[in-house]
This record gives C-alpha cells, sequence and structure tokens, in this order.
C-alpha cells in the first residue's frame, strides 16, 4: 500500500487554490480513474492541503470537477461494444 502513496497523478486541474489530482487505477476489469479534490494554503514556509472547502471555493470545486469529468472521458480506453 505504501507504493500507492506514492504514486504521481496522470493529470491535475488546479485554479486558484483548488486542486483536482487524477489518479490511473488498475483493476481486474481494466484501468479507471479516481480524483481527490483539494485546497491548497500556506501555513508558514509549507504547503499544506485541506479538504475542506468554504462557500466561495464551492463554484470553483465544480468548475474543477467539470474540467477533471472531461479529461477522464477523453482519456479513458475505448472499449470495443459487444
Amino acid at each position: 500500500m505504501e507504493a500507492e502513496k506514492n504514486k504521481a497523478p496522470v493529470h491535475e486541474v488546479r485554479i486558484g487554490a483548488i486542486k483536482c489530482a487524477i489518479w490511473r487505477n488498475e483493476g481486474p476489469n481494466g484501468p479507471w480513474h479516481s480524483t481527490t479534490i483539494s485546497r491548497i494554503f500556506r501555513d508558514g514556509d509549507q504547503w499544506k492541503q485541506s479538504g475542506a472547502f468554504g462557500r466561495d471555493d464551492l463554484l470553483i470545486v465544480a468548475k474543477v470537477a467539470d474540467v477533471a469529468f472531461d479529461w477522464i472521458v477523453a482519456n479513458q480506453k475505448r472499449e470495443p461494444t459487444e
């Protein structure tokens, strides 16, 4: 499980302090994507992330989710239909 924590996202969408990381995963039915959305901020000299969003963040969260969705759809492997 430790290797999973060090894996880099395949794509990131960022608007201001709101970031959506897109992760590629492998499963028995083939690859699939998952996402994490966070707000980045500085605490002294360190950059940190939070999963908590204020009122003014919510429309930006929706926009990065929309852009991430479009990226996943455009980049997912097309499976032949039977």
